[in-house]
């Protein structure tokens, strides 16, 4: 019996100092888990962290007047975008043309859908036809003096990047005269669509379509172009691109076409400046261009 109670006595403490120390040991562990974590947030390894700095990085300011291609992505929900830019024309047979503000106001009322607003002036011999506000005035008058006119429509974001499916958006945007010889409006519709390619690459393509009428001439507007962008580090972009306007039903049809390099400066995410010039490549075309403008978020 004395031997029996000896092991239920040494029993009762092993189990007793067992549990003690399983329950003493639980906050040592607890507590030393705390600085691993603590210094994996000060080293920026905490995984949430990584995703929230990626998405900030992704998420920059792309204008539609970096190129005569538009951008083929929206503003976003609640985001406001204001873009200017002026441009000088060379034109080949007429005084050249200056061009300013080229100011487009773009708006997200969703995701997916963005309102424009946008008003222009400009004055020479002919039409400031390379403009890459979208404004309009390549499919105005081709012997403008004098012109002003606002700009009014919507941005619909259609389809965004799977394979080889594009990223895709149409606008479609009116614009009337608010004073010079034409007082007619014109619509013009316009579809881009453009891929991401990896290492800094992207290819973005667009088509215009509009209506021109000149007094008792009327007429239709393509406006083809394509544009090879690559990213130089992490705020500066260079492009190569080719447009083309070619009119169809007038009097005298003209085909102007173009090869254009650009360069732009992200100062920050939702700040941007930006310069392109242009090369007419054929008789109906301006002999030089250039245009230079800034792209602002809020």
């Amino acid at each position: 019996m004395t031997i029996r109670r000896s092991i239920q006595g040494f029993l009762f403490v092993a189990c007793v100092c067992g549990v003690g120390s399983v329950n003493a040991q639980a906050p040592l562990s607890t507590m030393a888990s705390q600085p691993e974590i603590e210094r994996q947030v000060v080293r920026g390894q905490d995984p949430a962290m990584e995703n929230v700095d990626e998405a900030e990085e992704d998420d920059e300011i792309e204008t539609d007047r970096d190129s005569f291609t538009p951008a083929a992505t929206t503003a976003g929900w609640g985001r406001l975008i204001v873009e200017s830019a002026y441009s000088f024309v060379d034109n080949r047979d007429a005084y050249e043309t200056h061009s300013l503000p080229e100011l487009v106001l773009r708006y997200g009322l969703t995701d997916w859908l963005e309102i424009r607003l946008g008003w222009n002036y400009e004055i020479g011999g002919e039409a400031a036809s390379i403009s890459g506000g979208d404004l309009g005035e390549e499919f105005f008058s081709s012997k403008l003096v004098e012109e002003h006119q606002a700009s009014y429509g919507i941005k619909l974001g259609l389809t965004e990047q799977n394979g080889w499916l594009p990223t895709s958006a149409m606008i479609v945007q009116g614009f009337t005269p608010t004073g010079g010889p034409n007082p007619d409006s014109n619509v013009i519709a316009t579809y881009v669509c453009g891929w991401t390619l990896g290492n800094g690459w992207k290819l973005d393509s667009a088509v215009r379509y509009g209506t021109e009428s000149e007094h008792e001439d009327h007429g239709n507007l393509w406006a083809p172009s394509v544009v090879l962008k690559k990213q130089l580090g992490e705020r500066w972009n260079t492009h190569l691109e080719y447009f083309g306007i070619f009119s169809d039903g007038f009097e005298r049809d003209r085909t102007s076409q173009y090869l254009s390099p650009g360069i732009h400066y992200l100062i920050h995410a939702n700040y941007e400046v930006g310069l392109r010039v242009g090369w007419g490549l054929n008789e109906d075309a301006a002999n030089f261009f250039s245009n230079i403008g800034v792209g602002y978020r809020f």
